[in-house]
């Protein structure tokens, strides 16, 4: 049985100095995005593109996309399966070409999940679930170029502390 969900959010474009845009250099890329009972996100353009670089941008804001939705992913999988993961973070990388007539796309985008799982025993297992989130993810697989995964499996030092404070990782 499939399901439908939808998804509304508002836009504004705050970025009319005066000019509106009489020309390229005459406005800024200045944005909010906003959702009902959500707190605002302030956006503008890439810097190369003449962004505000204090703001989020869209690629940005892509990137992170596919960040979050493998996690969420992730984790569900981890705990039907029995993993108990005590920390996770990604620092992701996504590349887009621009092409002479201005136009561009992504290319790739390639997640670096760094997972901490409870016990050594469950790290196999715990790197393995990035194979079956990619299935899952909704984002990724509404894109039309590779997300890659580069994940990091550590264990947490028996007795804890979780996550771990120190910086050695355990790797597998």
């Amino acid at each position: 049985m499939s399901r439908t969900h939808s998804y509304e959010v508002s836009l504004r474009w705050t970025g009319n100095t005066g000019s509106g845009t009489s020309s390229y250099r005459s406005y800024g890329r200045d944005h909010e995005l906003s959702a009902p009972g959500k707190p605002m996100i302030d956006g503008s353009s890439d810097p190369a593109f003449r962004g505000d670089p204090q703001r989020w941008n869209p690629e940005e804001l892509l990137v992170a996309a596919l960040s979050q939705c493998h996690m969420l992913s992730y984790l569900h999988l981890a705990a039907s399966a029995g993993v108990i993961v005590t920390a996770y973070r990604d620092t992701p990388t996504g590349t887009m070409t621009e092409n002479p007539d201005g136009s561009g796309e992504f290319v790739e985008v390639t997640l670096r999940p760094e997972v901490t799982v409870a016990e050594a025993a469950m790290r196999e297992r715990a790197t393995a679930l990035h194979d079956d989130a990619e299935k899952l993810c909704f984002i990724a697989r509404s894109v039309n170029f590779p997300v890659h995964h580069l994940p990091l499996t550590v264990a947490a030092p028996a007795g804890g502390p979780w996550p771990r404070t120190d910086s050695k990782p355990l790797l597998c």
